[in-house]
């Protein structure tokens, strides 16, 4: 199936991110931004920049949908506490046919997106490598990452090969990858340390790959978060531990992942969908986890200041 049409539900550093690239590269009207009607409305006259460059790419309420044909792919892109209302968004969105790829950071959300639209048309997939900012209106970027996916257990034969078609013509930076499980644990390793490291110091990538304390906390709940995986039998591995270490240090060093910029702009954070998930699995296997649950501790404290 060629997808010609994409929905990105979602318009936070990583919707914008890879829209605006998609946007540069397709046909006027491929890309689209759909928002449930009460946020369009509080949104509607945002001005927003991206490396300088006002976006100009289509914002549609979901209303405004109800007749339209299915679109072709939607890309989930929201923050994981906005899982529930992005859902009922894609309903006006996902048709039979309808090629399902979710950015939410953590383990769960593909699963939960499976019980409403099936596996069918849905694939298991990480965005990583990415140092966007998305604060007051501007996002910047100098390394766009990129979008690594694969196929589950159920999804039908060919859904990756059309995103990854769709995402070669649109500019996309991807990679296919054969054990997308191992990446997408890889990648909550890395989410338990570097985000929840640089909210709960107020740091950025690099005083967390600086000697010194946030570093310490950075490794140790990746270590916890290793050590649950591989109770829920997933081999990471110190190389892929390193290999994690290493990329966060090739970024941009006054970045930022998104939970530091949480922090900035007040915003609820992910807290739960990282040390929380890692806090829950440890107790079925008994693992101790001190620095996650540190980490939760701490942050749900500088929330409840705000």
């Amino acid at each position: 199936m060629a997808i010609e049409r994409m929905a990105i539900v979602g318009k936070g550093a990583v919707g914008l991110l890879y829209g605006s690239i998609a946007a540069a590269h397709l046909d006027a009207g491929a890309v689209t931004y759909v928002m449930d009607d009460a946020r369009f409305e509080r949104h509607r006259h945002d001005r927003t920049l991206i490396n300088g460059v006002q976006c100009d790419i289509e914002t549609l309420p979901v209303s405004a949908l109800a007749s339209e044909r299915p679109f072709d792919l939607v890309v989930l892109a929201t923050k994981a506490t906005g899982l529930d209302q992005a859902l009922s968004t894609m309903e006006a969105l996902v048709g039979p046919n309808t090629c399902i790829i979710s950015l939410l950071n953590g383990i769960r959300s593909e699963r939960i997106i499976a019980e409403r639209f099936g596996w069918q048309h849905t694939v298991l997939s990480v965005a990583q490598g990415m140092d966007a900012v998305f604060l007051n209106g501007k996002l910047t970027y100098t390394h766009p990452g990129e979008i690594r996916f694969g196929a589950a257990e159920e999804t039908n034969p060919g859904v990756v090969d059309s995103i990854a078609a769709f995402f070669r013509r649109a500019g996309i930076p991807h990679t296919v990858e054969a054990n997308i499980e191992h990446r997408l644990w890889t990648k909550f390793m890395l989410n338990v340390g570097i985000n929840q490291t640089c909210m709960a110091y107020g740091g950025t990538y690099g005083t967390a790959t600086a000697p010194g304390e946030q570093n310490r906390c950075f490794i140790a709940a990746m270590r916890e978060a290793m050590a649950v995986a591989r109770a829920e039998g997933i081999e990471l591995t110190e190389q892929d531990l390193g290999d994690m270490v290493d990329l966060i240090a090739s970024i941009d060093p006054a970045g930022m992942p998104s939970m530091a910029q949480d922090r900035v702009a007040h915003r609820r954070t992910e807290v739960e969908e990282f040390a929380g998930t890692v806090i829950r699995l440890a107790e079925q296997h008994g693992i101790l986890v001190p620095q996650n649950r540190w980490l939760y501790d701490r942050i749900r404290e500088i929330e409840t200041s705000w």
